[in-house]
């Protein structure tokens, strides 16, 4: 696998959290407790009762940037620069928590005073700053802005709640405007510690290559999944039998130019490593965290369609089987928990579909859009979305799992994307309220307007992992920030349109007139 060569305005940040996750994850990975929690258990979700003896896997955050939905244009990149700090706080103190479970062992009161105590100190002081970089050009901090800045605990061991196979929860055309978040309480209090499971502090079986996850509880066959059996109602197909029943395809290959970087251009724009993960990188080949529009509009393409120049970017998917990849010491990727081989597409499938309901209007040119949650795990389902697959079974979905196929089928990664766009934005401050998914009849809601549905198909040749004595042997699973534990439920897809104006203004007579284009 070859190495990104990206291009970089200002040079590489030494980082600190590199050699100490480095120090964490090294040498065969931690040792930490089964974490069979289920995403789905509920929205804002765990285990409330208190003991002060419970293993606490991961640390619960209230993502803040979920609950600035009106920040000013010219506050956004201090913000932003504040927020993606607010990651990398995270980041330092789940490698912490990994790194001290003989002394929580002995103490415990040291999880809250070592680690969640002095975490929420830090975040106060980013949150002042967040606060004032909003005053300062005329705009106003929302109220309860250093109520976000507490942390929780979450505890080792969870009930589990659903399998994710037999239960029909495809809610089709559900209201899905809390896929905003607007003003969700994300504090979880009280979640700091779980149920005393009586666990060794530190036992067998704790899941993936670096210490932190998939475990088995992660997996499912895709056999033992009912049809129609999709348990969130966001990121459903937006097209249908009526209405505009036309498609564009673009091909733009499965980034045969390895194409990766731990940015995120949406939601860190000019933040080294704000991902904290890796990506993967097809059509526009100007991606990382300083390009700007112009950038992207002067770049090379990877698709066919040379006036295609958009960015449809994704999580790797890795096999952890013990390889050691170009980033395996790297921010990003091994020292933050993202290990094993990376794993490219056989197939990238991205294609616009029209709307159940009448016509759909033309994108606008570098109109941004996220569909799922990196986060998830911790944040709930409100912006969970994407599902998994096997060929041959693609009338069975799931999100909350990895799907494990038959011989001769293959992963398949499914991403319906927003479709309704607020006739105004191509961003906003939270990068989600500017778009929505459709309403339970189809169409958007009061003030929005139909546009073509992004939908990308992923398809992998992954050798199926096996479950032995209650262990996952050779998992694979999705890149994510390292205290979301590798959940599938975190996985999410990215886009910004870069499509010159004749070629979205084809893509929109293509849906409209009920032809397949490509």
């Amino acid at each position: 696998m070859g190495r990104n060569t990206r291009k970089r305005r200002t040079p590489l940040a030494t980082k600190a959290i590199a050699a100490s996750a480095a120090l964490a994850l090294g040498g065969g990975g931690l040792v930490w407790a089964n974490f069979y929690a289920s995403a789905h258990e509920d929205n804002s979700g765990w285990n409330q009762t208190k003991s002060t003896n419970a293993q606490v896997a991961t640390i619960n955050c209230p993502d803040v940037g979920q609950q600035l939905t009106s920040v000013p244009e010219r506050a956004r990149q201090g913000v932003a620069k504040e927020l993606a700090l607010l990651d990398r706080q995270i980041t330092d103190a789940y490698t912490r928590l990994a790194e001290t479970r003989q002394a929580q062992a002995g103490d415990p009161g040291f999880v809250n005073n070592a680690i969640l105590g002095p975490l929420k100190s830090k975040r106060v002081a980013t949150l002042d700053r967040i606060g004032i970089n909003i005053n300062r050009v005329g705009g106003k901090a929302p109220r309860g802005l250093q109520e976000l800045a507490e942390c929780q605990g979450v505890p080792a061991e969870q009930p589990q709640t659903n399998d994710g196979g037999g239960q029909d929860q495809n809610n089709d055309g559900q209201d899905n405007d809390g896929q905003n978040n607007d003003g969700q309480d994300q504090n979880n209090d009280g979640q700091d510690q779980g149920q005393d499971n009586g666990l060794d502090p530190v036992p067998e079986g704790n899941g993936g290559q670096a210490g932190n996850g998939p475990v088995a509880d992660d997996f499912i066959n895709i056999e033992d999944v009912q049809p129609g059996s999709r348990n969130l109602p966001n990121g459903l197909a937006a097209n249908g039998d009526t209405g505009s029943t036309g498609s564009f395809t673009t091909q733009c290959g499965v980034n045969e130019n390895n194409v990766f970087n731990t940015d995120n251009l949406i939601v860190a724009p000019g933040v080294d490593n704000g991902a904290h993960h890796t990506h993967d990188y097809v059509g526009n080949q100007d991606n990382d965290a300083f390009s700007s529009d112009e950038d992207l509009a002067n770049a090379d393409t990877s698709c066919q369609n040379q006036a295609d120049k958009s960015t449809y970017y994704w999580p790797v998917l890795r096999l952890q089987d013990g390889t050691d990849e170009f980033d395996a010491n790297q921010a990003g990727g091994g020292a933050e928990g993202n290990v094993g081989k990376i794993l490219k597409a056989s197939q990238a499938e991205i294609k616009f579909v029209g709307s159940r309901q009448g016509d759909v209007v033309a994108m606008p040119k570098f109109l941004r859009i996220i569909t799922g949650d990196a986060k998830a795990f911790t944040n709930g389902l409100a912006n969970a979305n994407t599902s998994f697959s096997c060929t041959g079974f693609e009338d069975r979905q799931v999100t909350d799992k990895y799907v494990i196929c038959p011989e001769g089928s293959s992963v398949v990664r499914t991403s319906n994307f927003q479709s309704c766009w607020d006739g105004q934005n191509i961003d906003s401050a939270n990068h989600r309220t500017h778009v929505a998914f459709v309403q339970a009849d189809g169409t958007c809601p009061n003030g929005f307007q139909a546009i073509p549905q992004l939908q990308v198909r992923l398809v992998y040749d992954v050798p199926a992992p096996t479950i032995e004595n209650g262990q996952v042997q050779n998992p694979y699973a999705v890149d994510g920030f390292p205290e979301q534990l590798h959940k599938p439920i975190t996985d999410h897809n990215d886009f910004i349109n870069v499509m010159d104006e004749n070629l979205m203004n084809q893509v929109v007579q293509c849906i409209n007139s009920g032809q397949d284009c490509q």
